[in-house]
């Protein structure tokens, strides 16, 4: 099989399980919000979405060391187009035309990319001192987007994207260079960027899960298109990965952009029917406090003194 298609079929399964785990993480932040992070380490349910998290990533590893960051990067998009379909059936509900025409869109915009990514497998790595300048940029973005104050569920879900894309660009080091062998496994190049990928990914999950309290769509998305261009930025700076076909191709892969832009934005503004919208409510129309009291329910007592409204006698019309 070509290293490039193997590299995409790995990515695929990739998407799926990291959705799985989005999907778990935002009905486990919607049911007990404002977990804290001791909290989350003493909860099951949690560690399921761990153990998710990490098939994801181990899938996405090996599709790194046979794919370039420009087609394994974009790949990731995919998570929220299987999330997509995963949430609604999880909420019991079906899935909106305007979430299809999304997916579609994103779809077709991957595509595009895709056709000028495509190229050989990658053989070159960032240096160390590379490693050290990129992982101290990507903490200070972090801390900023991190700090206190208004949406900070989107800037968390932002902050955990480019996490997660500058860990998958410094473990396709770890991963080439490991089994590069010329070099030894126990090199200073292996385990310290090794050991900032941990504190990346780790990073990147508490983040998410931070931000799913304010729902999967926007949170997913902004992860799904903040990740792929901290690592996209990393290979064509860095490691001297190239789009194919010169100005057509980069013309093709900008509108390709374009175009699973706006199918993140549809996904986004897709609004899904909230727990609050009850069905017997819905089928009744009543606003609170517009349903009337039924009279047998009413006391004398409430009735003399003025509590409630007296009924209509038969016979007599009632005064305005």
């Amino acid at each position: 099989m070509n290293a490039t298609l193997l590299a995409v079929v790995l990515s695929l399964f990739s998407a799926v399980a990291y959705a799985a785990a989005a999907v778990a993480q935002e009905r486990l932040a919607s049911r007990t919000p404002g977990n804290g992070v001791l909290r989350l380490l003493g909860s099951a349910a949690w560690w399921s979405t761990v153990g998710l998290n990490a098939t994801g990533a181990l899938l996405h590893v090996v599709a790194l060391k046979y794919g370039p960051l420009t087609v394994v990067q974009p790949l990731g998009a995919l998570t929220l187009v299987a999330a997509v379909p995963l949430g609604a059936r999880v909420a019991g509900r079906r899935v909106s035309a305007v979430e299809w025409r999304g997916t579609a869109l994103t779809l077709l915009g991957l595509a595009a990319i895709l056709v000028t990514a495509s190229g050989h497998a990658p053989d070159d790595v960032l240096s160390v001192s590379e490693a050290v300048a990129v992982a101290g940029v990507t903490s200070v973005l972090i801390a900023v987007l991190g700090r206190p104050g208004r949406r900070r569920g989107l800037r968390h879900a932002t902050a955990s994207g480019v996490a997660s894309g500058v860990a998958s660009a410094l473990t396709q080091t770890v991963t080439v260079a490991a089994t590069d062998r010329s070099g030894s496994l126990l090199s200073m190049q292996v385990i310290g960027v090794a050991l900032v990928v941990a504190a990346f990914a780790a990073g990147g999950l508490l983040l998410s899960q931070s931000a799913y309290q304010d729902g999967l769509d926007a949170p997913l998305a902004l992860v799904t298109l903040s990740n792929p261009v901290a690592a996209a930025l990393i290979g064509l700076a860095l490691l001297g990965e190239r789009l194919q076909g010169g100005a057509a191709g980069v013309l093709l892969a900008l509108a390709g952009a374009g175009v699973a832009a706006r199918g993140v934005v549809l996904l986004t503004r897709a609004a899904p029917a909230t727990e609050d919208d009850h069905p017997v409510a819905a089928v009744l129309a009543l606003e609170p406090g517009t349903a009337s009291v039924e009279p047998a329910l009413v006391t004398r007592p409430q009735r003399e003194a003025g509590l409630m409204p007296r009924q209509p006698e038969p016979g007599h019309l009632t005064p305005l």
